[in-house]
């Protein structure tokens, strides 16, 4: 109680602050230019250069890369993600004010509410959840530009830490000039240091300092030191921007795979206004369909979630035919979306199903309808395991261990191929429009939850032919590269030799493994 208080009495000092020096420097509203030698030109005329290549360009992300004009849902995403919904609030209540107080003193408000009281060692948005809206925000037109050059320098007013992962990794930009953030014992106050001035990364090489392009916005202030070394600034309009059309997905230099966060919309003031006053009703819908999914029967519980906005639609289910009760169970192997994957196949077959996994919670265990049991990742006692219900009745199994959201499938284990002559590949998908229902850095037991709380979830499953397990001639590991081949086609996902432990390394920075028990995530 008293840290809540103290946090929001920063808040309100803070914003006096702010709200005084506005007052007394109206001139910070003005756009400044710190190089009057430099010869501005017109964007368009930037594409139509055949010298590009020997150039470095100076452009600004906010300014001349990103087509949205509000850098708000950014810090909304950061205040949700690596705060909470509280101070995804807080920051919705400010921007009016950030909205009245002008570009440099919003920035400085979002930064204070997004970022105060976070730890710095344990944020991970930068790298897990902004790189997929910025990407989604970046112009065609201004990206084919940065490609054509020699050397690019990304500048940002926006903290470091929120822009150099997505410029460096995934736009492959050699330099990246953000904002520091004041850090005190280990956690960010909130306040934004002094732009850099020294550059020498940048200008160690005599030529690479000499044939400096720059890059801004008519709207944007260029008294960012650097660009006092640009011999010609392009200067980029509002109108250039709303010409500017999608980066294609096949166009990223590093692909998207793994992306963290539970908000699946972009943030936009008026998004965020619809989530905050979606989310008692999503609460409220998301705890009676599980009440249904619970009690009642497949005959009823079907129809119900379909009136109340979830969908499941199943094709092929002609492949789940009658066996011997003399042999064994049938093994459905598939893509792993959520942890409603099993689930949700059970609802659309109308017949239960044993699921194992790796790593569902203990309350989505004791929840979960259907018979679940837990493997510990040790191959011989795993497969035992399996072996044992496959004998007992049809067994599910998610052979990816871990779950993506994007068109991607990861590595297949090939486990599964070795405990059956015969598999059902089952392909699965998901579309949700608000939250995501999974994570690698939340709360496992959440997952479900968030999945549930959107208006209109749907799930579609799709069985196909079956195939032969391993055998004398084919090993263990062809037929799992099989499996996830052909359900690569099936969904139209790329298949990739990525692994869950890829994943956690990538979005959480560790092996999802808890060092304090050796338990896995």
């Amino acid at each position: 109680m008293f840290s809540k208080a103290f946090f929001f009495k920063i808040l309100v000092l803070f914003f006096f602050r702010l709200l005084l020096k506005q007052f007394r420097n109206p001139k910070g509203l003005h756009r400044s230019f710190s190089n009057a030698h430099a010869k501005f030109q017109k964007y368009p005329s930037l594409a139509h250069r055949v010298d590009l290549s020997d150039q470095t360009l100076a452009f600004s992300v906010e300014g001349a890369l990103l087509k949205s004009p509000s850098l708000f849902p950014y810090f909304m995403l950061v205040a949700f993600e690596a705060g909470s919904i509280i101070r995804a609030l807080v920051l919705f209540v400010f921007y009016p004010l950030i909205c009245f107080v002008g570009d440099e003193m919003g920035l400085k408000v979002m930064v204070m509410v997004s970022f105060f009281g976070i730890k710095e060692e344990s944020f991970k948005a930068g790298r897990a959840v902004l790189p997929k809206f910025f990407l989604e925000d970046v112009g065609l037109e201004s990206f084919e530009v940065l490609r054509k050059s020699g050397k690019r320098v990304g500048v940002s007013d926006m903290p470091q830490v929120m822009v150099e992962s997505f410029l460096r990794e995934y736009l492959e930009v050699e330099f990246v000039v953000g904002r520091d953030l004041k850090v005190c014992c280990g956690y960010f106050v909130g306040l934004l240091e002094k732009k850099k001035i020294v550059l020498d990364e940048i200008f160690e090489d005599e030529k690479l300092s000499s044939n400096i392009i720059g890059i801004s916005n008519f709207n944007k202030s260029l008294d960012h030191h650097l660009f006092s070394h640009c011999k010609e600034i392009y200067l980029v309009s509002e109108g250039d921007r709303r010409h500017w059309h999608d980066l294609p997905r096949d166009r990223y230099p590093q692909p998207l795979i793994f992306h963290d966060g539970r908000l699946a919309l972009r943030p936009t003031p008026a998004a965020t206004l619809a989530m905050f006053m979606w989310v008692p009703f999503g609460f409220t819908l998301a705890l009676i369909r599980t009440v249904i999914a619970l009690f009642l029967p497949y005959n009823l519980l079907i129809p119900i979630l379909m009136f109340s906005g979830l969908r499941v639609t199943i094709t092929n289910p002609v492949q789940d035919i009658t066996k011997p009760k003399a042999k064994k169970g049938l093994l459905y192997v598939c893509n792993h979306r959520t942890l409603l994957d099993p689930l949700y196949f059970s609802f659309g077959r109308k017949k239960p199903v044993t699921a194992v996994t790796y790593s569902l919670s203990r309350m989505s265990e004791f929840l979960a309808p259907i018979r679940t049991v837990r493997l510990n990742r040790d191959r011989n006692q795993d497969a035992a395991m399996m072996e044992k219900m496959l004998n007992q009745g049809d067994l599910i199994v998610c052979p990816e261990g871990t779950t993506c959201r994007e068109p991607y499938l990861l590595r297949f284990s090939p486990l599964f191929a070795e405990l059956s002559d015969e598999i059902v590949p089952v392909a699965m998908d998901t579309q949700v429009s608000m939250f995501y229902g999974t994570t690698a850095g939340g709360l496992k037991c959440l997952d479900p939850l968030f999945f549930l709380m959107n208006p209109s979830p749907s799930y579609t499953v799709r069985l196909l032919d079956k195939v032969c397990g391993a055998k004398a001639e084919k090993s263990g590991i062809d037929v799992a590269n099989y499996v996830q081949s052909e359900l690569g086609k099936a969904l139209g996902f790329e298949c990739t030799r990525l692994t869950r432990r890829d994943k956690y390394l990538i979005l959480a920075g560790n092996e999802g493994i808890a060092n304090s028990t050796g338990k896995r995530r």
